[in-house]
């Protein structure tokens, strides 16, 4: 899968690109999701509003970690991998068996968001399984990523997905590491699992959400900056979400700070 995000829209961390100053070996979000379907010539690809898309392929595709992309109510969504509780939260949203986990991540995002307020990483925290997703809200211009392993112990995720920033500045996610590091050069890394990414918030750990999470840059021994990992700061706290007003509602937060508002 593929995705890519205006940088207005995406507002990607500035620590992913790093690596890549003195650097100019990255492409154009359309040189990039050409090179994706020359890759993977059995993928579509959806043009979202703003001059942003995602491309998906079952090409290839791990049967414990399949790819699926669901268009609701102008939300767009791709996920990878597996719910463990499926039925348990097609009950629980009043969904059909036949809800993919795709429609469910749709369902619990719209829930929090029309019934502010709520902290973000409640859409996440009783899904349980192996996975990550990207959800674009065309209506309120809003873009949510997460990644996640249920077993505490596996914080490697065994979902690959990773995220890059474009020559122009776009945010590209995809779970196809060389489609990443060809498209993006330096300027790119693994999406922190245990995290969500909120376009004009940035990164939270949904197990500290109250914590801050830092990039960390990995140097050579001349300070040449090789890489750059994302990683809980449990000595630094930011302000919790208010509970009540307007203000708590930080779906339109997202857009506002999107829109320059």
């Amino acid at each position: 899968m593929l995705a890519a995000f205006a940088k207005a829209v995406g507002k990607p961390p500035e620590e992913l690109r790093l690596p890549a100053v003195g650097f100019n070996n990255s492409k154009t979000p359309q040189e990039i999701v050409e090179k994706f379907r020359s890759v993977w010539p059995e993928s579509a690809v959806y043009n979202l509003p703003h001059g942003n898309f995602m491309a998906l392929s079952h090409e290839d595709e791990s049967p414990i970690h399949p790819r699926s992309v669901v268009v609701l109510d102008d939300i767009f969504c791709i996920f990878v991998g597996a719910l463990e509780n499926i039925a348990d939260l097609r009950h629980h949203y009043g969904l059909p068996r036949q809800a993919t986990e795709a429609m469910i991540v749709i369902e619990a995002y719209k829930v929090l968001r029309d019934r502010a307020p709520y902290p973000p990483d409640q859409v996440v925290r009783h899904l349980d399984g192996k996975f990550a997703f990207i959800i674009f809200d065309a209506r309120t211009c809003t873009l949510f990523i997460a990644r996640v392993s249920s077993d505490h112990k596996d914080r490697d995720g065994s979902v690959e997905f990773q995220w890059g920033i474009a020559r122009d500045g776009s945010l590209i996610c995809s779970d196809d590491p060389t489609i990443i590091k060809e498209g993006c050069g330096q300027a790119c890394g693994n999406f922190p699992p245990g995290c969500i990414f909120i376009n004009g918030s940035g990164l939270t750990s949904f197990d500290h959400p109250l914590h801050k999470v830092r990039g960390v840059v990995h140097e050579d021994d001349s300070g040449n900056i090789l890489s750059v990992y994302f990683q809980v700061d449990l000595y630094t706290k930011i302000p919790s979400i208010p509970r009540t007003g307007s203000a708590a509602n930080w779906a339109d937060a997202a857009a506002a700070e999107v829109k320059g508002e």
